[in-house]
């Protein structure tokens, strides 16, 4: 039986000055799956989630909860649990954090006990915030969340800076709130993050959707590409270009948009190009989707991304930051 309610998003759009941070950006997230909410750093993730809290004003189109904004949810705190940039007070138990947030919402206080335990934080409740590592606040954030016992549950990178442990947890608890018929949205900059724990994916690049559909769907659109490397890298473009094959220059050699390595060696045994590295590149998910937000993967072969590519994507400052206000996890659910 489902529990949650779809999340809408219809020609949203949003400008901070001169910069476009979300540019006619259309989606739906079903309940009963992990959606991942996925783009690199800048690419307008969390100024989207803030409109669909209503913490940021749209310049156009809608964001809703089964057709209901979020400032008009009767009771938002027990239909929608978020978190985004989660705050604490050091000097606070998680209990007495918690405490503050159910008295404002009208939630009866033996909730905090049950979702402390839930999360696996009841021996940590009387301990203060300022000893908690990152996972334990992660923790706590998501028993917020959790508080009203919502159908729907946004969080912004809950597995950003955990450790292996940390993460396994959070992908089981995650698919368990699913199956109970939750409508789950986690948002990333990594897809290898999330990749274990989401059934879907939305895709945003500058702004712009790319993709929507199942992580099946994101690896049937890698298309193979062929690698190849010369100690004259200025000959071997002219090559290339010469045989009419598209190409980057990546750190270890060109990523070719030709999945038959033998047509790429011809061109430049053509050209009179000396080789030194020639075969295919065998395309999968994170592949696919580096090439779907326009960077390159890992070199292609291992290393870091060319500088020039990643220079290409709007600074997370620029399209997710500008003029727009920081907000707690308890804002966030608590408006």
């Amino acid at each position: 039986m489902e529990r949650g309610i779809p999340i809408e998003v219809s020609g949203l759009g949003k400008r901070f000055g001169q910069v476009t941070a979300v540019d006619d950006l259309s989606f739906t997230v079903r309940p009963g799956v992990v959606t991942g909410f996925l783009g690199p750093n800048g690419a307008g993730k969390t100024t989207t989630l803030r409109m669909l809290l209503g913490l940021v004003r749209a310049d156009r189109g809608t964001a809703t909860f089964g057709g209901t904004p979020y400032a008009k949810l009767d009771r938002p705190l027990e239909t929608v649990g978020a978190a985004l940039d989660s705050s604490f007070h050091p000097g606070r138990t998680a209990r007495d954090h918690l405490r503050v947030y159910a008295t404002a919402a009208g939630i009866p206080h033996r909730r905090v006990d049950e979702v402390l335990e839930q999360v696996g934080m009841a021996d940590y409740a009387r301990r203060r915030l300022g000893g908690y590592s990152l996972g334990m606040r992660q923790r706590l954030s998501l028993a917020y969340t959790l508080l009203g016992d919502p159908g729907v549950l946004v969080l912004d990178e809950p597995i950003n800076g955990l450790d292996p442990e940390g993460i396994r947890w959070i992908r089981v608890f995650l698919q368990g709130l699913a199956r109970e018929g939750r409508t789950v949205l986690i948002s990333s900059h990594l897809l290898s993050e999330v990749q274990q724990s989401v059934d879907e994916v939305v895709i945003i690049a500058k702004g712009r959707l790319v993709k929507t559909g199942t992580l099946a769907s994101l690896e049937l659109d890698a298309a193979p590409r062929t690698i190849v490397d010369s100690p004259d890298r200025t000959a071997l473009a002219a090559a290339l270009a010469a045989a009419g094959l598209a190409h980057s220059e990546g750190r270890s050699g060109f990523i070719v948009d030709e999945p038959d390595p033998g047509r790429v060696g011809h061109a430049a045994f053509v050209g009179g190009v000396e080789l030194s590295a020639l075969h295919r590149l065998r395309s999968g998910l994170e592949d696919s989707f580096l090439a779907l937000v326009g960077e390159t993967a890992p070199d292609a072969s291992g290393g870091p991304p060319p500088d020039a590519v990643a220079g290409s994507v709007i600074p997370a400052e620029a399209a997710d930051g500008v003029d727009a206000p920081r907000v707690s996890a308890v804002e966030a659910g608590g408006r």
